[in-house]
């Protein structure tokens, strides 16, 4: 299955043919999507509209630098802040990280929007790309919040996403731009990056999203390319039946694998659910590589979201504006 892109703020003609197909199972947005939220609200019923089955509306609202619904959402804190709160006061600090996450999910859901891919539970430890979109270095404190953050999620009628597995957090490299090699045997990232995963998926979470960081002590390829990481290790060894996705295969670190083709097939040979196509430009040629390819999109329907009261009934909720309050706070 593909969760692709689109361009714009409403849909083009050949964006409503590519939902048309067999393998587009949803849409994932970002900033250039997004003008406000009754925009984005009938640009995700536009793509529902358009399509023969169900679709996934997805967006990244993680908060701090990596928040695409800005204008008349929540100013949301980064994650790192909650991490220093932590050393300080640590229930006031798991307790406003799952309002977090409560109120971060309320919003999307009350737009329409199914999914927020979050939370992060990558070790903060320098990563160019994660950063402080991290809660902490150490492992059991990221797994008390990610625990907690699941929670939130759940509570708003939200599915939670554990990324990036196994852990993009110990290495320097951003993958959006370059290849990430992290070079520790499988023993000792199991006592680390693994230990917040383990959290999550015993917290139940939903899904799971792959690192486009190799681990050569482990296996050759990339984690998403791995059926060592995702069907060996991932759900034989965690026991993970959730929802497995891949990175987005635009980003540098996807290019090992070769050109768009061989990204999509190398992802679901690997055993990826769904590969995420957020790139435009890449998504006609990504269609075209799964045509022949037997895929059950209705796998995802576990992952849309649920009771949504829309923005009326959220505003109405005594515990929004309290929410919204302290998190603008500590943004």
């Amino acid at each position: 299955m593909l969760l692709i892109g689109v361009a714009g703020k409403e849909l083009t003609t050949q964006e409503r043919d590519w939902l048309q197909h067999d393998a587009c199972a949803g849409v994932i947005l970002f900033g250039r999507n997004f003008a406000s939220k009754a925009q984005v609200a009938e640009l995700a019923q536009a793509i529902r509209e358009a399509a023969p089955r169900p679709q996934l509306v997805c967006v990244d609202q993680e908060g701090g630098r990596v928040q695409r619904f800005r204008d008349g959402f929540s100013a949301l804190p980064a994650l790192e802040g909650f991490g220093r709160l932590y050393a300080q006061d640590r229930d006031a600090a798991l307790r406003l990280a799952e309002e977090h996450a409560w109120l971060m999910a309320s919003e999307v859901r009350a737009t329409g929007v199914d999914l927020s891919f979050a939370p992060v539970v990558d070790l903060g430890r320098g990563n160019r790309a994660i950063g402080d979109r991290a809660f902490s270095a150490e492992p059991e404190v990221v797994a008390e919040f990610t625990r907690a953050y699941v929670r939130g999620m759940h509570a708003a009628g939200m599915a939670a996403t554990l990324k990036h597995f196994p852990g993009h957090g110990s290495v320097l490299e951003d993958t959006h731009f370059d290849n990430a090699v992290d070079p520790r045997p499988l023993e000792e990232i199991r006592a680390q990056d693994l230990v917040p995963f383990v959290a999550g998926i015993e917290a139940k979470a939903d899904a799971v999203m792959m690192a486009h960081v190799a681990y050569p002590a482990v296996a050759p390829e990339p984690a998403g390319y791995s059926k060592r990481w995702i069907e060996d290790i991932l759900r034989g060894e965690l026991h993970f039946h959730g929802v497995v996705f891949s990175d987005d295969i635009g980003m540098a670190a996807a290019n090992s694998a070769g050109g768009v083709k061989q990204r999509v097939h190398q992802h679901l040979d690997a055993g990826c659910d769904v590969v995420l196509v957020c790139h435009p430009e890449l998504v006609e040629e990504s269609l075209a590589a799964v045509r022949n390819r037997k895929l059950n999109t209705m796998a995802l329907t576990g992952l849309i979201g649920r009771g949504a009261m829309g923005w009326d009934g959220l505003i109405a909720d005594a515990r929004y504006d309290q929410a919204r309050n302290r998190q603008e706070g500590l943004a």
